[in-house]
């Protein structure tokens, strides 16, 4: 009897333990999101001229400035994405601060890339949404 008792407690770990489809669509965004705030941080650094849409700079600093910010904020918001495949629970908590930060960081690219910066707050709100209001304990 013992072991049937264990075998269920080890079920339901496992099941706590795995994303919903609405995790794994959050979890999906925040990597192509974070990948691309990576990219487009690169692109700032490495060459600022080439991320200038509307043919203004960013708002506050400089491009190079944003792009180390958005580089290093990138990587952080894809690895916290994969970190919600593996149904880690730091990981929800995690993604929601750093989207967070990241959409409010985007306001500085309106100038330089109007479009690019409004995509991206609005993926950036729609994890927020995905990871918030799907919430399921």
């Amino acid at each position: 009897m013992e072991t049937s008792g264990a075998a269920g407690a080890d079920r339901r770990r496992v099941e706590e333990r795995q994303p919903t489809g609405w995790t794994v669509f959050a979890g999906v965004l925040l990597f192509i999101v974070g990948s691309l705030d990576a990219l487009w941080g690169l692109a700032g650094i490495l060459n600022n001229e080439i991320v200038f849409v509307g043919g203004q700079g960013v708002i506050i600093a400089d491009v190079t400035t944003w792009g180390w910010i958005h580089l290093i904020l990138g990587s952080l918001v894809a690895s916290t994405g994969l970190g919600l495949f593996a149904g880690a629970e730091w990981a929800r908590m995690a993604a929601i601060f750093f989207v967070a930060i990241n959409a409010v960081a985007q306001i500085v690219w309106f100038p330089a890339a109007p479009l690019w910066a409004f995509l991206m707050i609005i993926l950036d709100v729609t994890i927020i949404y995905q990871l918030t209001a799907r919430w399921e304990e």
